[in-house]
């Protein structure tokens, strides 16, 4: 890795609810890390480093996206207007069940393509076929933390072959991938079969990314199945124990909530998912007020359409102020800090990433300032939750790399991927009766 110096760009900078904007600032990059940062032209980088004009642009800590479902992609608009039992049942676990590992490969080429554009330079994710997936995440650039997904009825024989692919791409790719065990949700498992996944992850030093709690009926479920709720299984199946990603969490009880504070737990929370299945919303400010960390995601993109943690910084702003009907809920510096802080300790990276300051990885997104939606820019940051789009993204850095520069992708050929993907559809596309990798359970009567 070589030294990279941005040029004259302006700076937001975020850190324990402080929210400052700095112009005209030099970004010195050592590496995979930030050397330096000061006023423009005073940087004197002892090597010839190489230069990147960035007047007009305002640098921001990479996008984190806490929790994704990245080659999902390959079924965008396939599962539109339907309940939740049949998006899983009648759409999703069929269409997964066509899937093969080169299918996941150029799924998550393009997922990461996308995520690339919208400036997320991290991204925790839960899917199948991992090995495919972080080969993808090696030659794409971005960091990411990757769990293989696994359900109660595939055994253990399955849940050893998911810790296998923990021990052989834990630290790759420059250290940029990070592995993880992955049960899907206690209601596709049993409390036996978490106990296992918890032993797995002590035993191996690493987390567990898991669902939990995702909407009512689920935890009604667990109180029937159980007599607890889903947090309180994970509790006693030690899951709780080791680091864990919560994706969702809508539902928790009281006393929830003061379990979560009392373990090493990040929520991952998706709200344009939660709005578009109809599930509600998660009480965000509770969780904070508790101490409990909480990132921003998109989940994957048949319950979201995009990859665009951008989309997701507005709408957990305003799904939080309806949801309290109050404006004064969420406001900007609480916002940029769960998408930027918060996300960095959910991904348990909080002392290397979510901050743009010397000594932190050097995961940068430079985002464009002079299009007609973000103009005035009386208030920079306002702007970027409200007005800025995916698109405006123009340059994305990853542990010191370039990713993008002017728009332009440089690690990965769209156009090749695209074509690879399009080869695919009509197989991929095909819902066979009986034929899914799971089933989800009905609590309700249909109508």
């Amino acid at each position: 890795m070589g030294s990279l110096l941005i040029e004259g760009c302006d700076l937001l900078w975020v850190e324990n609810g402080e929210v400052r904007f700095l112009q005209r600032q030099d970004i010195w990059i050592e590496g995979a890390f930030i050397k330096a940062i000061e006023p423009s032209g005073t940087l004197n980088p002892q090597e010839n480093p190489e230069r990147l004009p960035a007047e007009k642009l305002l640098a921001i800590p990479g996008l984190i996206n806490t929790h994704a479902h990245v080659p999902m992609v390959l079924f965008r608009g396939l599962a539109e207007d339907v309940p939740i039992e049949s998006w899983f049942n009648d759409y999703i676990f069929p269409l997964e069940s066509n899937l093969t590992p080169e299918d996941v490969y150029w799924g998550a080429l393009l997922g990461l393509a996308e995520m690339i554009e919208a400036g997320i330079t991290s991204v925790a994710d839960h899917y199948f076929f991992m090995d495919e997936v972080a080969q993808a995440v090696s030659e794409a650039g971005l960091r990411a933390n990757l769990v293989w997904a696994v359900f109660g009825h595939e055994g253990e024989e399955k849940l050893a072959r998911t810790a296998q692919f923990v021990q052989r791409w834990q630290g790759a790719a420059e250290g940029r991938i990070t592995t993880w065990m992955g049960p899907h949700a206690p209601y596709t498992t049993t409390p036996e079969f978490l106990r296992l996944c918890a032993r797995y992850a002590h035993d191996l030093g690493v987390g567990v990314h898991i669902h939990v709690s995702e909407t009512a009926d689920q935890v009604s479920f667990s109180y029937k199945q159980y007599g607890k709720s889903p947090v309180r299984v994970l509790l006693d199946s030690g899951v709780l124990d080791v680091p864990t990603i919560l994706a969702h969490c809508l539902y928790p009880e009281e006393e929830d909530v003061r379990i979560l504070a009392d373990h090493p737990v990040g929520i991952a929370h998706a709200p344009k998912t939660y709005m578009k299945l109809g599930m509600g919303t998660a009480p965000v400010t509770k969780f904070r007020q508790a101490g409990i960390s909480v990132g921003l995601a998109t989940d994957g993109v048949v319950s979201n359409n995009t990859l665009d943690i951008l989309e997701q910084m507005r709408l957990l702003a305003l799904t939080q102020k309806d949801a309290a009907h109050d404006s004064t809920v969420m406001p900007i510096a609480e916002v940029l800090d769960i998408a930027f802080c918060g996300g960095a300790k959910v991904m348990r990276h909080d002392q290397r990433l979510g901050v743009l300051k010397p000594g932190y990885l050097a995961d940068i997104t430079l985002v464009r300032q002079d299009e007609i939606a973000g103009f005035p820019r009386y208030n920079p940051a306002a702007n970027l939750i409200y007005s800025v789009s995916a698109r405006d993204v123009d340059t994305v850095i990853c542990n010191g790399n370039v990713l993008m520069r002017n728009r332009q992708l440089l690690t990965l050929d769209k156009e090749t991927i695209k074509a690879e993907v399009q080869k695919r559809l009509e197989r991929l596309t095909q819902r066979v009766p009986g034929r899914r990798i799971a089933t989800y359970p009905i609590w309700r009567k249909p109508g």
